[in-house]
């Protein structure tokens, strides 16, 4: 065995027997695995997606999954590839996006929690790192979320704000606004507002795994039926001034679907779209019915959603 070999060899010693005495000071939940086995962690982050190709990881491009795993493997020597509760595009946000991994190391959550946090890019923040039951899954476990979109109305916007929000200045009636938001509350088919997905195969291998909170029921895989619990728009006066945000909760959402969705909202609420015409979209199941993509960058992941007995 060469030097090198070696003195690595006694680094993660050293490093096991510190995670083992301070896991005795700090003892894991009681859903955690002994140690040398494995341990199923769920983190919160919280990220800039500005400056990401999205969450999922790809060859020679900087994404938050990637991000993620590389920190890992600076951290305890181990890679696993995290499992996040959906995949933000790129320059996508989120405020609370959920992930899931496996580890062996002994490491207690809290130095966890803090070592990603010294590790990863400033743009990605960990707010909550935990050990959970090993059937706990990111995605599969995900009963519902929330997104947000956010509209800047003013006429310039400023420079601080101009990654977060999509500057649309033009009026736009809040009444159709809202009125266009209620009907796609409840279960439809939303193939309208489906954009092509690159990842489709692999997307509907993995969508028998998305729960419906109301029913317990999984989502068949290739379906593009959702059930969106609240759809509505609201106003909010800033400092920067005034902006219009559109926030929806469902069961689960298509490539692209919550853009869509918005794109064709404002173009109901230029008068572009009547309201009476929004049915007949769904009914179509055809992408060109719909309305635009609004731009990433106003789309924020809010929040995801287990039933306690998951976690």
């Amino acid at each position: 065995m060469d030097g090198g070999s070696s003195s690595r060899i006694k680094s993660l010693s050293r490093k096991s027997a510190a995670w083992g005495r301070l896991d005795a000071a700090n003892p894991m939940t009681d859903c955690a695995q002994t140690d040398g086995e494995f341990r199923t962690w769920k983190v919160t982050l919280a990220y800039d997606g500005t400056d990401f190709q999205g969450w999922q990881v790809q060859p020679g491009l900087a994404t938050i999954q990637g991000e993620l795993q590389a920190a890992l493997g600076r951290i305890c020597g181990e890679s696993p590839l995290p499992q996040g509760s959906g995949r933000t595009d790129a320059g996508v946000h989120a405020l609370a996006q959920v992930a899931s991994f496996t580890l062996r190391a002994p490491i207690p959550a809290e130095n966890l929690h803090r070592a990603l946090n010294r590790t990863l890019p400033p743009s990605i923040r960990v707010s909550e790192a935990s050990t959970v039951k090993s059937t706990f899954h990111a995605r599969h476990s995900a009963v519902a979320k929330t997104y947000e979109y956010r509209i800047f109305r003013e006429a310039l916007c400023p420079p601080f704000l101009a990654r977060y929000v999509y500057a649309c200045p033009w009026r736009s009636d809040l009444d159709k606004l809202q009125g266009c938001a209620r009907l796609f509350e409840g279960e439809h088919d939303f193939q309208s507002f489906a954009a092509n997905d690159p990842d489709l195969s692999e997307r509907n291998s993995a969508a028998d795994g998305i729960a419906d909170g109301a029913t317990g029921l999984r989502i068949p895989a290739g379906s593009t039926v959702r059930t969106i619990y609240s759809s509505v728009w609201e106003e909010r006066q800033g400092g920067a001034g005034a902006m219009l945000v559109y926030r929806v909760r469902g069961n689960g959402f298509l490539h692209h679907m919550v853009r869509n969705l918005v794109g064709t909202m404002l173009e109901v609420g230029r008068g572009h779209l009547a309201l009476d015409e929004i049915p007949g979209i769904l009914e179509a199941r055809n992408r060109s019915a719909a309305g635009p993509t609004a731009p990433a960058r106003g789309l924020f992941l809010h929040s995801v959603e287990y039933d306690e007995r998951a976690v």
